[in-house]
């Protein structure tokens, strides 16, 4: 595996596979984010966008609640944001429907589950096949669901880390983008290892998106 390692993080990391860089004569890709929470990684990505590290712009923001963080980091970045509420909404289905909606609005090419905490629907899956990158903080296959930082813990590993992945319809199943991986430390809480492990989704998340990308221009 080639070592891509972070030397100002204490407790390194390693990341697979190697930046590539996207031709400038492709269209900047239209991006949306869904977000649940503080919105970090939905920062991260609108800045890759922004200083040139990834060839293209998050065009919109969903949000299912309206108190999230990452609504208030939307509004410091300029991107339109839209609050989708899941308990306005009479099924999973409908709100799939509706994230739908809004994304066809703003002719999104990919989209980005950056901390979205509802299961998607194979409604959202199939309107956007192949589109949908979601950012999960573990090693998958292992500890996939809830709180893949806690169950890393539990099980004692030594190793931690960060997945992204293709959505598909079995969760955290999808084909996998890029890996970071982060050693747990012997005073580690869920705390400190997710905090370290969010730094490196911060710095995988934009070449995954740009790799997705890759996968669909390639067919």
């Amino acid at each position: 595996m080639p070592d891509s390692a972070d030397h100002s993080d204490p407790g390194g990391s390693l990341q697979w596979p190697l930046p590539q860089p996207t031709p400038a004569s492709q269209a900047p890709l239209r991006l949306a984010v869904m977000a649940s929470g503080a919105g970090s990684n939905f920062e991260a990505l609108a800045r890759a966008c922004g200083d040139g590290r990834l060839h293209g712009h998050v065009v919109v923001l969903a949000v299912n609640r309206a108190d999230c963080g990452a609504r208030d980091r939307a509004g410091r970045l300029g991107i339109p944001c839209q609050v989708i509420d899941h308990r306005h909404q009479p099924s999973r289905e409908a709100l799939d429907r509706a994230l739908i909606r809004l994304f066809e609005a703003h002719r999104v090419d990919l989209v980005v589950m950056a901390g979205w905490m509802r299961i998607v629907t194979p409604v959202l899956i199939g309107a956007f096949p192949e589109r949908l990158v979601n950012i999960h903080p573990s090693l998958l296959p292992s500890f996939r669901g809830a709180d893949g930082v806690g169950q890393a813990l539990a099980a004692g590993v030594t190793l931690a880390g960060c997945t992204a992945h293709l959505v598909t319809e079995q969760v955290d199943a999808g084909p996998i983008l890029v890996q970071a991986a982060v050693p747990v430390l012997a005073d580690d809480d869920r705390e400190r290892l997710h905090a370290r492990i969010q730094r490196q989704e911060h710095r995988i998340l934009p070449l995954a998106v740009s790799l997705a990308a890759r996968r669909l221009a390639q067919g």
